[in-house]
Order: C-alpha cells, then structure tokens, then sequence
C-alpha cells in the first residue's frame, strides 16, 4: 500500500502471501500473483531488494553483537577462574604455614 500498490492486496491475500513469501517472490512469481505491469514488478523487486539488504545488515549486526558477548562472556570467566585460583593458593598458602608451626 505504501507503494500505491494497493489494487494488489486482495490477491496477495488470497494467496496467502506474508513477508516470508514475500522475500522470496521473483519476477516471474509475481506476474503469476496477476501483477501483469513491469513497472510494478519493477517497484516490488526493487522494494524486495532493500528490504533484504537491510535484513542482511541486520542479521550481521546481531551476528557481531552476538560475538562480543560471548568474548566478553569469556573474558569474565577467565578472571573468575584466575580469582578462584588465588583464593585456593591463598588457602593452600595459609594451610601450610599453620601445619609448619
């Protein structure tokens, strides 16, 4: 609709078709929805295209957001366990020199 193609809605809804339909319409998918001007197949296709560029670009950024959790994730486990560590040596420490007396 956005697209002043609303004389197309009922079709698309007829046929069931959603955004994950729709992302995978061509050309020729679309002349069989009953879409007969290139022009409007031309505007869909193009729209299609954007949409998913911005789809990849989002899926790359939760990619890398996704990828610094876990380093950071990694990080805080590594400094619990070097914690961990100490305190056992600290323990370990204190326990020998009381058995020494």
């Amino acid at each position: 609709m956005s697209l002043n193609l609303e004389h197309y809605v009922s079709e698309f809804s007829a046929q069931n078709i959603n955004g994950e339909h729709l992302l995978q319409l061509d050309g020729s998918k679309l002349k069989a929805l009953g879409m007969t001007s290139s022009q409007d197949r031309a505007i869909i296709k193009k729209k299609l295209k954007e949409m998913k560029t911005s789809l990849e670009k989002a899926r790359k950024a939760q990619e890398k957001m996704e990828k610094q959790r876990e380093k950071l994730r990694k990080k805080e486990q590594e400094q619990l366990q070097r914690k961990s560590k100490k305190t056992d040596k600290s323990s370990s420490d204190a326990t020998e020199g009381t058995n020494e007396q």
